[in-house]
């Protein structure tokens, strides 16, 4: 067969469910330390951070288009900013769509670590894959088409070289690092509005503010619940695997 045959082959097959991957202890502390070695360190935040951003415009842009908006581009740059922008009449959907940026990568993170536990572990990286996929029409500058690029061929190798015996520990690998990935951009935040005032201007709860009149402090609260809860959330089949372990 073609290569191309063989992904397509691949990808087809990740969408229906595989077996439950049997995590035992030991793996789970070595996907935990994988993970953390993914978003924490600052030569691989360099890179990993960049699908964080990915994922926080990505988190713009649907919002955007599911209350009616147009969506005009995405920007991702190198330095891990990017631009979502949308046009709307209605300034509640513009705030809505502003919202669902910091949140998205969490719940993301969360969706992949429930995913690998439960065998949709393929399904959960090929959709992403896809996810990015469809982003590439609405990047509008050389550095997002990079940045996408680079981020589906690394998901269509996964689905293509790894085996579906281990696509789940990847799958939870990846909803981990986004995990961290989402509380160090809120930690980030949060610094600009606390010492970095004069960089105000690109911050989500700023413009939350200017759009509603609700105190940025109040989005930022709201934003790290949605994080914890998510965090929360992908927790449980984890701290199920350390209670089998301890």
């Amino acid at each position: 067969m073609t290569l191309p045959g063989d992904l397509w082959d691949k990808l087809s097959d990740a969408f229906a469910r595989a077996d439950a991957p049997g995590v035992t202890f030991t793996e789970l502390v070595v996907t935990l330390v994988i993970a953390a070695g993914l978003s924490v360190p600052r030569r691989s935040w360099r890179y990993f951070g960049l699908l964080a951003t990915a994922t926080h415009e990505m988190g713009h842009a649907v919002a955007a288009v599911l209350s009616g908006q147009r969506l005009s581009g995405i920007r991702l740059r190198l330095d891990h900013s990017g631009t979502t922008t949308t046009y709307s009449h209605s300034r509640l959907a513009s705030a809505w769509s502003c919202f669902w940026g910091y949140p998205v990568p969490s719940i993301v993170g969360a969706t992949f670590v429930w995913c690998g536990f439960s065998g949709w572990g393929p399904a959960a990286i090929a959709g992403g894959a896809l996810a990015l996929a469809a982003s590439l029409l609405f990047l509008r500058n050389l550095a997002g088409i990079l940045i996408t690029s680079a981020a589906i061929a690394c998901t269509l190798l996964l689905v293509l070289l790894v085996p579906e015996a281990f696509l789940g520990h990847v799958a939870v690998i990846l909803g981990l690092a986004l995990l961290v990935a989402a509380v160090r951009d809120l930690m980030k935040l949060a610094h600009v509005h606390l010492r970095r005032r004069e960089r105000l201007a690109g911050s989500d709860a700023y413009l939350l503010w200017r759009a509603t009149a609700v105190p940025s402090a109040v989005w930022i609260v709201l934003f790290a619940a949605l994080v914890a809860g998510s965090w929360l959330w992908a927790w449980q089949p984890i701290s199920a695997v350390l209670s089998r372990g301890a």
